[in-house]
Formats: structure tokens, C-alpha cells, sequence
């Protein structure tokens, strides 16, 4: 008993080390804002719900049959990673140039379209690629084939994953939840530089991604 809780135990702590540093919600909290713009705390509360549902379902998804697919479509996970750090620069160059938007609109209330436009994006692209993205995925990925692996403590690795990645979804649930309280502390004008700021952030994030991605796929490998 004794051996099988530490083993728990210790895969929800090496999932909450591997995924956390890589997701990181509160550093991606300013992002979520800057997509949301003048949505109210009720629209982001239930943005930050549906967000954290489909991250916590994708990560899983890819813990559970990511290396299958991969393995079906014949991708390796260096090709995963050009893919999405392309979408991570597009997104990220689209927050940047977004500068014809009026800045107190990231404050103020929008009309009905807007909040549907806003929900609509819930999955593509707050939750994919921003929230999640192939470097997440790819560790989910591993987790789940060292899972396999390990056959022997199958079950116990399978439900420290799953707690460790169900945890992370509760940080990713709560950093955009009151991710609104940055406005009414920092005001417009604050606001709007810590948003452009982290949209640079995450176009250096998308740009390191892709490097990776195509450094492991184009770099041979020197067998001694």
C-alpha cells in the first residue's frame, strides 16, 4: 500500500514539474486578456471553465492515445512542434499588429456579437495552441508512452497522470478566472503595455518552439 502511494504520489509530482514550467498560467494569464477583449467577469468565468475542461481533455487525450496517432499518420513529435510554433508566431503576430483595436476596449463592455465571437475561440485558439500547446502536448505524450512502460505499475502511473494533469487544469482555471483583477489593479494604460508585452513573449515562445521542432528534425543524428 505504502509502495503504491508513493508511486502515486510521485507521478503526480513529476507531472506537475514537467507540465507546469511549459503551460504556465500565470504568465499566459495576460494573454487570455488580450483575447478577450471588454468581456465581462461572467464571460471570462466561464471562458476560464471551458478552458480548463478542454485542456484537461487534451492532455489527456494525448497522455492516453497521442503516440498512436502520431504512429497512425506516420508524424514524429519534431514535426508536431514546427506545426504548432507556426500557430503559436501566428497567433502571437496577430495579438501584436492588433493595434487599430481601441485599448479601452479590452475594459469595457462589448455588444452581445462580441461575447459570441469571444466564446466561439474557447477552444481554437485560447485553448490551442495558446493554453496548450506542442510542447504540453509532446510531454503528455510521454508521459503516457513511460506509462505504457511501465506495465508493472501501470494503473498507479495512469491515475498519477491523470490527477497531475487534472491539477494543472484547476492553476489554468483559476489564473484566467481572476485574471480580470490585473485590469482594475494595473488600469488602461498598464494594461495595455503588459499585454503587448506578454504577446511578444509568446511570438518568442512560438519562434523557440519552432526552432526545437526544426533542429530535431533536420539535425542528424551522429551515431558513435
Amino acid at each position: 500500500m505504502g509502495d503504491t502511494l508513493g508511486d502515486f504520489v510521485g507521478t503526480v509530482m513529476f507531472a506537475l514539474a514537467t507540465l507546469l514550467p511549459i503551460i504556465n498560467p500565470p504568465g499566459v494569464a495576460p494573454i487570455f486578456l488580450s483575447m478577450t477583449p471588454g468581456a465581462s467577469d461572467a464571460t471570462r468565468a466561464t471562458l476560464a471553465r471551458r478552458i480548463a475542461r478542454n485542456s484537461c481533455v487534451l492532455l489527456l487525450v494525448a497522455m492516453s492515445a497521442g503516440s498512436y496517432v502520431l504512429m497512425f499518420f506516420g508524424l514524429s513529435l519534431a514535426v508536431i512542434r514546427i506545426a504548432g510554433g507556426l500557430l503559436v508566431i501566428a497567433t502571437a503576430w496577430h495579438l501584436i499588429r492588433a493595434e487599430e483595436v481601441p485599448d479601452p476596449a479590452i475594459v469595457t463592455a462589448p455588444s452581445t456579437s462580441a461575447l459570441d465571437s469571444v466564446e466561439s475561440r474557447s477552444f481554437y485558439p485560447l485553448t490551442f495552441p495558446v493554453t496548450i500547446g506542442p510542447g504540453s502536448i509532446s510531454i503528455a505524450v510521454t508521459l503516457g508512452a513511460g506509462v505504457r512502460l511501465d506495465a508493472a505499475r501501470s494503473t498507479t502511473s495512469v491515475l498519477g497522470a491523470a490527477a497531475g494533469i487534472v491539477v494543472v487544469s484547476l492553476a489554468v482555471y483559476f489564473c484566467y478566472r481572476f485574471a480580470s483583477r490585473i485590469v482594475r489593479v494595473l488600469g488602461g494604460s498598464g494594461t495595455v503595455v503588459l499585454l503587448r508585452l506578454s504577446a511578444f513573449i509568446l511570438l518568442a515562445v512560438g519562434v523557440q518552439i519552432l526552432c526545437d521542432g526544426l533542429i530535431e528534425r533536420f539535425t542528424a543524428r551522429v551515431v558513435p
